[in-house]
């Protein structure tokens, strides 16, 4: 009887003894340590949005005088051809979906005969009072639905300077007798967007 006890509690503490060995041989083995160092750091840069570039600073806007100075007509005369489905040039002639721009520059705005203008581009022109300075056609010929908000004008505007620029010097020569360029020096003459437009900046086609 006490032979066949020490038997069963040997194995009993051999059979706890390979147990406890294990448990302490797993532990070692697949116990996780902290790393002296992490991998790497990410450091949120000081400033927010505004020191990882933030908004791109609007593009600075070039007086039409400036671009007029290097201005060409001949050019001009070319971008005018796509204008010509709504519009004609020539003395005289008729009004089509837009009005004649014949002596366009420096005429008063939305005062054409025989022209049905809409009623932003009429409240613009203030009775005729603002007229059609080159000032005037370079902001309405970049982008006319934000200078003149409610306009019918159909196309959605010129943004390269140079283009519009070459446009312009064309209408210029659209008189008989052609008004001078500003000096490449001066500013704009007091032009103003209608309340609430804004000059903003793809393919010309002159004043309705």
């Amino acid at each position: 009887m006490g032979s066949a006890f020490n038997k069963y509690a040997m194995a009993f503490l051999a059979t706890v003894f390979v147990v406890m060995s294990a448990a302490i041989m797993s532990d070692s083995l697949f116990d996780s340590h902290a790393p002296e160092k992490p991998g790497f750091i990410i450091e949120a840069p000081e400033g927010g949005e505004a020191a990882a570039g933030g908004a791109a600073a609007p593009a600075e806007v070039v007086p039409i005088a400036t671009l007029l100075a290097s201005a060409d007509a001949k050019r001009g005369e070319a971008v005018f051809k796509r204008c010509t489905a709504c519009h004609t040039g020539e003395k005289g002639g008729a009004n089509k979906v837009g009005p004649n721009l014949w002596d366009i520059v420096d005429r008063p705005i939305a005062t054409h005969e025989g022209f049905s203008y809409s009623g932003p581009m009429k409240e613009f022109s203030k009775g005729g009072a603002e007229k059609w300075t080159f000032d005037h056609l370079n902001h309405f010929l970049t982008a006319p639905k934000a200078y003149i908000k409610g306009t019918a004008m159909g196309f959605a505007g010129d943004k390269k300077d140079n283009e519009r620029a070459d446009l312009i010097a064309y209408l210029q020569t659209l008189s008989d007798s052609p008004k001078p360029f500003p000096a490449a020096d001066a500013a704009p003459a007091g032009d103003k967007p209608a309340e609430g437009a804004a000059p903003a900046g793809e393919k010309p086609a002159p004043a309705h």
